[in-house]
């Protein structure tokens, strides 16, 4: 049976050698060829997701619909017709029949994530399509038949909400057939320094920067703390450390601003100083400019595969994105420029693209500060209030730093 886990950890991408994490698998595995009701229970971001996917695609519904449902993000009033379907009429806006996610699943898998959430009303529909595979569409008095096997999930105490009349008992143990419990990443500690390396290597590919690795102490650091947000939040604190750290090889003194909540199972919260909460402030901002940059280079990359596949319609005036500035093509470049008399060369070929700017700017984090501000300002027009809330800083803040880095 190792041997089968291993190969579902490689298909799936999932990293980890704590037992606990294999029983989850070895569980979903043995329960895929049955038809039973799985409730997956979890912290939020500690994967829970991988269990249904495990269970179809192991199960003899392997080759019917996988669809995964979030109901938490559904609101109230459409629930019903997202899950069971509606016919035309049925409410304001129903222009059209349609169907609902169990008709669409028919002979598949559906994954109801956050279960938990589903209003009273919903819950009743839902255990009667388990115990007899019949719904109703909303709008509709014909029942109809459907065979799905459900794979449901939730990050809260079900007991507590079937204690406060917000979720039925007998729904519950309906879906609770067979239950999984995911463990929190603080629960599998030897886990957590080869997922990081994993997501170094990852956000090294995605961004082409060097790999970021720690020291021992920093790997320490890493282990002991508790992290709240999971798998979820390692994830995210890796993609921030590659990004903005200058260094590399990170020292626990660069690791501690971007862990926040208890260090240790009785260690207090890491409480930054003034100093590092200005830094985290300023990496914020750092960060959110870097997405925009990259964002920008994203629609610059599009505008430049247009113009290779109809070089007339990017005649300045005459496009929405109007032209590529003559600043934009590097010395001896090959791309045409385009201006108001037409193209000065018409065969554009390939170039590489990491010459296209002159490496002349200021890469310190105080330098890349102030190029985000600046941006954000000249965005809004000068306006400080939407610039403020677009960096995600207060007013008072961005006063101060336009003040420090002497911006006119």
């Amino acid at each position: 049976m190792n041997e089968n886990i291993n190969t579902v950890k490689r298909r799936f991408g999932i990293i980890g050698f704590d037992p606990a994490l294999d029983h989850v698998i070895d569980v979903a595995m043995q329960v895929a060829v049955t038809d039973l009701s799985v409730l997956v229970t979890g912290e939020s971001g500690s994967g829970k997701e991988s269990v249904p996917k495990i269970i179809h695609a192991y199960s003899p519904r392997k080759t019917k619909t996988y669809i995964a449902v979030n109901c938490g993000a559904i609101p109230e009033g459409t629930i019903d017709s997202e899950l069971f379907g509606h016919e035309k009429g049925a409410f304001t806006g129903a222009v059209d029949s349609r169907k609902g996610y169990f008709e669409e699943a028919n002979g598949g898998t559906l994954f109801l994530d956050e279960v938990a959430d589903l209003p009273l009303s919903t819950q009743v529909r839902l255990l009667r399509v388990l115990e007899t595979g019949e719904y109703i569409r909303v709008g509709s008095s014909k029942v109809m038949k459907t065979d799905v096997r459900v794979v449901a999930a939730t990050n809260v105490n079900i007991a507590d909400r079937i204690a406060k009349g917000k979720f039925r008992e007998d729904l519950y143990y309906r879906l609770n057939s067979v239950p999984i419990r995911v463990p929190a990443l603080r629960e599998r500690p030897g886990d957590i320094y080869p997922l990081f390396v994993k997501f170094a290597a990852d956000f090294s590919d995605k961004y082409h920067v060097p790999t970021i690795s720690l020291t021992e102490e920093a790997q320490a650091m890493l282990r002991s703390y508790r992290w709240p947000g999971n798998v979820r939040q390692l994830k995210n604190v890796t993609e921030q450390i590659s990004l903005i750290e200058k260094e590399r090889l990170i020292t626990p003194d660069m690791l501690k601003p971007y862990l926040t909540g208890p260090v240790g199972s009785n260690l207090p919260a890491v409480m930054p100083s003034d100093t590092e909460r200005q830094d985290n402030v300023q990496r914020e901002i750092v960060f959110k400019f870097i997405a925009e940059l990259q964002r920008e280079v994203q629609e610059l990359k599009a505008s430049v595969a247009q113009l290779t596949k109809n070089p007339q319609m990017y005649v300045q005036g005459t496009h929405p994105h109007h032209v590529l500035p003559d600043a934009s093509i590097p010395d001896g470049g090959q791309y045409p420029l385009v201006t108001a008399h037409g193209l000065h060369s018409s065969e554009p070929e390939q170039y590489d693209d990491s010459e296209v700017i002159e490496d002349t700017a200021d890469y310190s984090m105080e330098g890349l500060e102030k190029q985000a501000i600046i941006a954000a300002l000249k965005r809004h027009h000068d306006n400080r209030k939407l610039a403020a809330q677009e960096l995600g800083i207060s007013e008072r803040t961005l006063y101060r730093k336009i003040k420090e880095y002497e911006i006119n």
